[in-house]
């Protein structure tokens, strides 16, 4: 049986096709995506850049993905037809030496649905049964497909450390940078400032409890006791280190591209005494992340501001930065 997928054939070409339905091994379940978030890392690797592995096309991406289980393997004894679930895309060998010494993200056989095996933009997608979570009766299929980016925050989060007294700085008030902001506003946290040029999204960051949105384009002194940068560009990572206060935490969370540089002074990390950490995918957040948007602590449904048909993607991959997205998701 055929289904509709977007494969992403090579470098910038992205065609919807009529691909073979896959059907699961023993440990596998099939799932019938029901709803697919479009990620930053989607477009790196439809302009050629690897993702959390190397990409071989042709493949179907999308990691971000959720739907009902539809077939399960025949070893699978803890899913069943009409299952709903979030899928972790994540899968770790569990013997490298980064596997054995629990830092499995940085597994040196990484592979991951929608980035080395075909991914949630087709209308069925085989996952591991493993990496299935069942969700709530109360959750929609476009919360559950976002979950994954929250685990990726929530991965982030644990590397920094907050009090009542911090100033934060959030760089970046796109759909990332919106999700670190709800999690530290729940830490009570002195004052969060957003730098952000885009006014469009000042309504929803207040909302979402900023003290202060600014936009980086003005010449400014800023001093805080946490930054985290959102972006993944060189100016708003060198922005980051200069804004950070003697003894301040700098977290890269954005991701830049492999060949992308940047100037820090190691005097300045050195006299303020900084501490600089990466944050690199999401090592077993899923649970968490289900019942932070499930319990209604971490809003992701109305940061949504985009929705895509299965046929609109070719067109929209090409043009996604001048589409103004915050957060786009593919539904079914």
């Amino acid at each position: 049986m055929m289904m509709k997928a977007a494969v992403l054939q090579g470098v910038k070409n992205l065609e919807v096709l009529n691909w073979q339905k896959p059907s699961p091994s023993p440990r596998e379940v099939l799932v019938k995506v029901e709803s697919c978030g479009i990620c930053g890392t989607d477009q790196h690797i439809y302009h050629g850049h690897p993702g959390s592995a190397e990409v071989n096309p042709p493949i179907i991406l999308g990691h971000e993905l959720a739907g009902e289980v539809v077939e399960a393997g025949a070893e699978v004894t803890n899913l069943r037809a009409g299952d709903r679930v979030s899928i972790d895309p994540n899968m770790y060998c569990g013997t490298c030496k980064y596997c054995r010494s629990n830092r499995a993200h940085l597994c040196e056989n990484l592979q991951a649905v929608g980035v080395t095996r075909d991914g949630g933009m087709g209308e069925y997608c085989v996952v591991p049964a493993a990496n299935c979570y069942k969700i709530p009766d109360t959750m929609t299929f476009e919360e559950a497909a976002l979950v994954e980016p929250l685990g990726c925050v929530l991965h982030g989060f644990r590397k920094i450390q907050l009090s009542p007294l911090s100033k934060v700085l959030i760089i970046g008030g796109g759909f990332i940078g919106q999700l670190f902001l709800q999690l530290v506003k729940q830490q009570n946290v002195e004052s969060i400032i957003v730098s952000e040029p885009a006014e469009s999204k000042k309504e929803t960051l207040f909302r979402l409890g900023a003290d202060e949105v600014i936009n980086p384009m003005d010449e400014m002194e800023l001093e805080a006791d946490v930054v985290i940068e959102c972006v993944g560009r060189p100016e708003s990572m060198e922005f980051a280190f200069k804004a950070a206060g003697k003894g301040g935490q700098v977290l890269l969370f954005g991701v830049a591209a492999p060949e992308t540089v940047i100037s820090v002074s190691p005097f300045e990390i050195f006299s303020k005494e900084l501490t600089v950490k990466g944050s690199f995918v999401n090592p077993y957040t899923h649970e968490e992340a289900i019942a932070l948007i499930g319990n209604k602590v971490i809003d992701v449904q109305t940061l949504i501001s985009h929705r895509f048909k299965l046929q609109d993607l070719p067109a929209a991959m090409a043009e996604y930065p001048k589409l103004g997205v915050s957060k786009g998701v593919i539904v079914y």
